[in-house]
């Protein structure tokens, strides 16, 4: 065991020396990299160990900080139904637009790569506005909307296919049925820009120098050529699926409201925000915000070692 540990401090000593000496060869390089470094420890490194700090706390804003230990935390998994309520959501939403938006956007953008530009420009443009455009929400609203006056309520009426309203919104059957194809297809965007960027990089002479080594199809070009060329983009585009998949908070505040009905569609982040700019409880909502911020780096982690095997 000691020598085990021997050897990992060995290892630490020698990386620190190898990162000292990188400054002092780079140094030029790192100053002009200072700015950025300053800016995202002040605005993202600290506002997250002081969050974990306060989720430690029983926070008010108002008054001192109270330190509890992990009470806050065995209130959160133990006592607090609507945040197991939120975990499910936050999770059947995850599953579902992560992974196949993360399909659908590659898949999308490796089959128009050989489109005519102008095809390909207006297609990236449908798939990329939703996710710029601020008010896409009131469209979606509108067109789902509850009462006689929705679209799709109106038109199937005229049509004369139902007697009354279909609550789109509101009712607890309907509602994710509704707002998970609603963001999915808003979150295409990000990913799908760099996945066709990254497929215009690809050298075309790799794909002659592959069929002349014996690559037969278009799949086994796939494998072996344009996914391994694209393995920056790919880790981009999961970052930003794992992201966006479990930061989902106004397409369900704008669409089904806060609260929803039956918390039908509330997630952790609807939780942290009723916690922290509702009820000012800070301490509790960064004891939330810890647990969301550590799931995700747990399945950035796992998505890593995947696309890690990639083109192997």
């Amino acid at each position: 065991m000691s020598e085990k540990l021997d050897k990992y401090i060995a290892k630490k000593k020698l990386a620190l020396s190898d990162l000292g000496r990188s400054i002092r060869v780079n140094k030029i390089c790192y100053f002009f990299l200072l700015p950025y470094a300053v800016l995202f420890i002040t605005f993202y490194v600290l506002p997250m160990i002081t969050s974990i700090y306060f989720s430690f706390t029983n926070y008010n804003i108002l008054e001192k900080p109270d330190f509890i230990g992990a009470t806050n935390y065995l209130n959160l998994f133990l006592e607090d139904e609507v945040f197991t309520t939120a975990v499910k959501n936050t999770f059947l939403i995850a599953i579902i637009t992560g992974p196949v938006g993360y399909i659908m956007a590659f898949l999308f953008a490796w089959l128009i790569n050989e489109l005519p530009k102008w095809v390909r420009t207006l297609v990236v443009f449908f798939f990329y506005a939703p996710s710029i455009a601020a008010n896409a929400y009131v469209v979606f609203k509108q067109l789902f909307s509850d009462d006689q006056n929705g679209w799709i309520n109106r038109f199937l009426r005229n049509l004369g296919l139902i007697d009354a309203p279909i609550l789109f919104l509101t009712n607890p059957h309907n509602v994710m049925k509704v707002i998970i194809p609603v963001i999915l297809w808003m979150s295409l965007g990000t990913g799908f820009l760099s996945f066709v960027a990254g497929l215009k990089g690809i050298d075309k002479a790799q794909y002659e120098a592959g069929y002349i080594d014996g690559i037969q199809n278009r799949w086994q070009e796939l494998w072996f050529i344009t996914l391994p060329n694209m393995k920056p983009m790919l880790m981009f585009g999961a970052v930003m699926s794992i992201t966006q998949s479990f930061n989902v908070f106004d397409q369900t505040f704008q669409l089904a409201g806060f609260p929803s009905t039956d918390y039908c569609a509330h997630t952790i982040v609807t939780h942290l925000y009723d916690y922290g700019f509702t009820r000012f409880e800070m301490g509790y909502a960064s004891a939330i915000a810890t647990v969301l911020f550590l799931t995700m780096i747990i399945c950035n982690k796992l998505v890593q070692k995947l696309l890690n095997r990639v083109g192997h």
